[in-house]
């Protein structure tokens, strides 16, 4: 890959800078010689504070970080790495926001002709570079953008770009998009840092057997996403069917997926499910209230995360027993014994000093194996 530093004022950057995102139609500038978005970049991600730090950098004719375009053609070039800061700049220019300069808050049609000048003849340093695809993603995937590393998935979709990213973005990866609007309630991250779309992919994958790379590589060109996303309106809709009662806090992040995959030919209703939950939810022993999802498949109480005797309750039964496990009915020293429940916690028993007893660690792991 060839790389040539040239200086490009903000004037220059900004001329005939055009949004069309919203249509997927993309964001030019340059005098439309620039793709500012190419299907390998990622959305939008600076907050107000960033951005407007970005401006306030240009103002003060502070130097940013370098930007790199790569020349795609004669005069064309899409822009490989400072999306973020050439859009904040650009959308200040077009009037798309305002902040203060010195004390004054102002948008950049407010400003005197000696302001606009002062920021659009801010020069900024960039890096214009030649080469392959591969060379490109590579270099990509280096550089990154300044404080905002990029996630696994952006990368992959860099690596990936073709219609189907496109198409599966429109619906996992905008603002308020469609799978946020039903699956919000379930999920965790944020759709714009691609989250979603690598949740609804690793669950795919793991219904097929296979890997998001190889995923993404055998869908690649394909025209449309309807695969996945019928796959996780399918997650979306047994959950809701199941869980008739939302408890957003802990089924927030749940591998719903991994879940639907195992489990949704089990015949179980969501009456018998709702009553299990609510009282697993009102069990003071229950330390890991997200499991309960999955227990009411399996009932593997390692989902629960029961609560263990503390040293005191372990102490004092030790005591009673003077260090003799009921079982073997051998003398042992506290470090050489557990703390067992007597009647099991799957039975009724809670934690609590009454339903502890102290057992050797031979006696505990027959009884627990049994």
């Amino acid at each position: 890959m060839t790389i040539e530093l040239v200086p490009i004022t903000v004037r220059e950057l900004c001329a005939s800078y055009e949004d069309l995102s919203i249509s997927e139609e993309g964001i030019t500038g340059y005098s439309g010689r620039l793709n500012i978005r190419p299907k390998y970049q990622r959305e939008f991600v600076y907050d107000d504070k960033k951005r407007n730090a970005v401006m306030d950098t240009v103002w003060q004719g502070f130097p940013l970080n370098v930007m790199y375009w790569v020349r795609v053609g004669d005069d064309q070039y899409e822009l490989l790495d400072g999306q973020q800061r050439t859009i904040s700049i650009c959308s200040f220019i077009a009037g798309e926001y305002m902040m203060e300069f010195d004390g004054n808050l102002l948008g950049f049609e407010n400003m005197t002709e000696t302001q606009k000048n002062r920021i659009l003849d801010y020069q900024l340093q960039v890096y214009i570079c030649e080469g392959d695809d591969d060379e490109k993603i590579k270099w990509f995937q280096r550089i990154n953008i300044a404080g905002e590393k990029l996630t696994n998935q952006e990368i992959l979709n860099a690596i990936y770009s073709g219609p189907w990213v496109t198409q599966a973005k429109r619906r996992f990866s905008k603002t308020g998009c469609v799978a946020y609007k039903i699956g919000s309630d379930y999920m965790n991250g944020s759709p714009i840092r691609q989250d979603y779309f690598e949740t609804a992919l690793r669950w795919i994958c793991d219904a097929q057997s296979t890997t998001i790379k190889k995923y993404m590589g055998a869908h690649q060109q394909d025209t449309d996403a309807d695969e996945l996303w019928q796959y996780f309106q399918n997650v979306i809709h047994w959950i809701n069917v199941h869980f008739i009662k939302t408890y957003k806090k802990e089924m927030k992040g749940v591998e719903w997926g991994l879940l639907y995959n195992r489990y949704k030919d089990t015949q179980l209703t969501a009456t018998a499910i709702g009553e299990e939950v609510a009282r697993l939810m009102q069990d003071s022993d229950v330390q890991k209230k997200s499991g309960i999802f999955e227990y009411v498949f399996d009932h593997d109480e390692h989902h629960l995360g029961i609560r263990t005797f503390d040293d005191n309750t372990k102490r004092e039964v030790y005591e009673k027993q003077h260090g003799i496990c009921p079982i073997c009915g051998k003398h042992f020293e506290i470090e050489q014994m557990e703390a067992d429940h007597i009647t099991p916690w799957s039975k009724g028993g809670r934690t609590i000093a009454a339903n502890c007893q102290m057992l050797c660690q031979e006696c505990n792991r027959r009884k627990s194996n049994k």
